[in-house]
């Protein structure tokens, strides 16, 4: 990225959300995908997702229909074979595999969120960040932080930077909320780092 340009902020007409296909320990966590949900209806905002009514990924998705949103589903071909499609999406894709489903989820969307999830949810979250960093695409990544869920990645995040790692541009650019309009507003605000990955060598 060239140092002296900073790029204005995309305007989110669509949102990938990452989240648990389980619901979690807690009824906190089911709360918050529905307030999510909710509040990208209320803003206009396409919710874009993997499609299935599993988990927290069904969960938002109903609250976004219920408040008369669009839903748009992109599901790979084993879980729709087995039956895991949402029954009420705006749209969906049937895609061949799980690569092929991040691929286009990251081409209909403005931005990501994550929700709380497992190894899925954070390798997703962590690849549209690590494409961020690269220049590869300029969109922005949230995470919604609820009952803290997200601490030890900062914490994690921190220590990589702390090492020598990271640039705290790039440990700084992922946005972290506890409250969905909070979130959505951080993102729509949010402007992409200017500066390279390599710390003491040399870049382009």
């Amino acid at each position: 990225m060239n140092d002296s340009i900073r790029q204005a902020p995309v305007p989110l007409r669509s949102v990938a959300v990452f989240c648990g296909s389980n619901f979690g320990s807690s009824p906190d966590y089911a709360q918050a995908a529905a307030a999510l949900g909710t509040a990208l209806a209320a803003r206009g905002i396409t919710l874009v997702y993997g499609g299935t009514h599993k988990g927290l990924m069904g969960v938002v998705c109903d609250a976004v229909l219920a408040a008369g949103g669009t839903a748009v589903g992109i599901i790979n071909q084993r879980l729709y074979d087995r039956g895991h499609l949402h029954p009420r999406l705006t749209r969906h894709e049937v895609v061949a595999h799980m690569r092929l489903r991040k691929a286009r989820m990251a081409e209909l969307a403005d931005a990501f969120i994550a929700l709380p999830g497992g190894l899925g949810t954070l390798e997703e979250l962590l690849e549209a960040a690590t494409l961020t960093q690269l220049g590869d695409h300029v969109k922005a990544c949230g995470m919604l932080n609820t009952r803290g869920f997200y601490e030890p990645l900062r914490a994690m995040l921190a220590t990589a930077t702390e090492e020598g790692f990271m640039k705290p541009e790039h440990r700084d650019m992922l946005v972290v909320q506890a409250e969905p309009h909070a979130l959505l507003d951080a993102l729509a605000a949010w402007q992409a780092p200017t500066v390279t990955k390599w710390i003491g060598q040399p870049g382009s």
